[in-house]
């Protein structure tokens, strides 16, 4: 039999573990939007022009005019992940949600993309895979949200995994808006295929850019867009 001070220990142990496992969670910080960026790294994105994505992402989240549309929101801060897509089931995560609430924190979050490395290489390219991995990453957003975002870029039409005109719409059934990059670099009417089978929800909108060169302009126009709720 053990002594009666183990049992009293072991009660008290029982006890502690109750009361932290009932323990309320901390409240995720909320925000004006979920923003998650989906970067293409199909087979004919090369290694420059992956690059020019990168850079251009990095350096609006630099720019001060993105800061100062962040604190024109309701409650001046946005939550933004990134990841990298090709096939249907070929995602990975490049940039992990960060809060984005100043240009300390926007430069902090510019600094990740700039660090990340490319983890694919191929694969086909499924824009109805990164929206449905889209929808799966905001499900599992840390922050509740206003508004939740999917900004899609990509130099290809849908061509592989299931239709993007399905994808789409089952995503803003959940309330969710797509918007879309198109870089017209090798299909030059590609802007017509976001347009009619990849872009949805209120307010849902594309900017292009002519190639890839030119990326940097357009992702900087797009996202002070999505995050003041303006039209381009």
């Amino acid at each position: 039999m053990k002594p009666s001070w183990i049992l009293r220990l072991l009660a008290v142990c029982l006890a502690a573990g109750l009361l932290v496992s009932h323990a309320p969670r901390a409240a995720a910080e909320p925000v004006d939007l979920n923003l998650v960026l989906a970067v293409d790294a199909s087979g004919s994105v090369d290694q420059r022009r992956f690059e020019l994505q990168k850079r251009g992402y990095s350096a609006a989240f630099r720019n001060p005019r993105v800061s100062r549309a962040i604190a024109s929101g309701m409650l001046g801060a946005i939550a933004v992940t990134m990841y990298q897509w090709t096939g249907p089931r070929l995602q990975r995560e490049a940039v992990g949600w960060m809060i984005v609430k100043d240009q300390d924190s926007a430069n902090a979050f510019a600094d990740a993309i700039d660090a990340a490395p490319r983890m694919l290489f191929g694969g086909g390219t499924s824009i109805s895979g990164a929206i449905d991995h889209g929808v799966r990453v905001l499900a599992a957003a840390p922050h509740e949200a206003m508004r939740r975002v999917i900004d899609i870029s990509g130099d290809g039409a849908n061509s592989s995994g299931r239709s993007s005109i399905t994808a789409r719409d089952e995503a803003v059934a959940k309330g969710i808006v797509i918007n879309g990059l198109p870089i017209l670099s090798l299909e030059p009417f590609l802007d017509r295929h976001f347009e009619e089978e990849v872009i949805g929800g209120p307010g849902s909108f594309m900017v292009s850019a002519r190639d890839f060169e030119n990326f940097g302009d357009a992702v900087l126009r797009k996202l002070i867009s999505e995050i003041a709720e303006l039209k381009p």
